[in-house]
């Protein structure tokens, strides 16, 4: 069901990006339609989109290199969250000075750098037993 529904979340960020982009901006911008898009910032959307649904799709799960990207990002959005929104938005608009962020974003993006960490550490976890049960088995054969 999870997987489903991250892959169908996948296939409208890469159908849709610019839509997905604006109704972002409309709930987390004072300002909205301010921002002016760098040229690269769509086709990154979509790229994205494609990582994160083949992500989603495979049996394996994530690639094991996703867990410490994911672990790195979500603590330097954890631990400082306005320099990561200022990052990301440098990184995304031509005119990032220019845009007011609603009071709000900079807790979200403390919460959801936690989340990141905490995901990330727990498929570690997860996938300890069975590295663990893998290592018996041969061992015994």
């Amino acid at each position: 069901m999870l997987r489903h529904l991250l892959t169908g979340i996948g296939i409208l960020e890469f159908a849709a990006p610019r839509r997905i982009i604006r109704a972002a901006e409309r709930i987390a911008f004072e300002n909205p339609g301010e921002g002016r898009l760098r040229r690269w910032t769509i086709p990154m959307a979509r790229l994205e989109a494609l990582v994160f649904t083949w992500a989603a799709v495979r049996n394996r799960g994530p690639p094991a290199i996703a867990r410490p990207l994911l672990a790195g990002l979500g603590l330097a959005m954890a631990l400082a969250p306005r320099s990561a929104l200022e990052f990301c938005l440098r990184l995304t608009y031509e005119n990032s000075d220019d845009i007011e962020v609603k009071p709000w974003v900079g807790p979200l993006m403390r919460a959801l750098g936690v989340v990141y960490l905490v995901a990330a550490l727990a498929a570690g976890r997860a996938d300890t037993p069975a590295d663990i049960d893998a290592g018996e088995d041969s061992a015994t054969q």
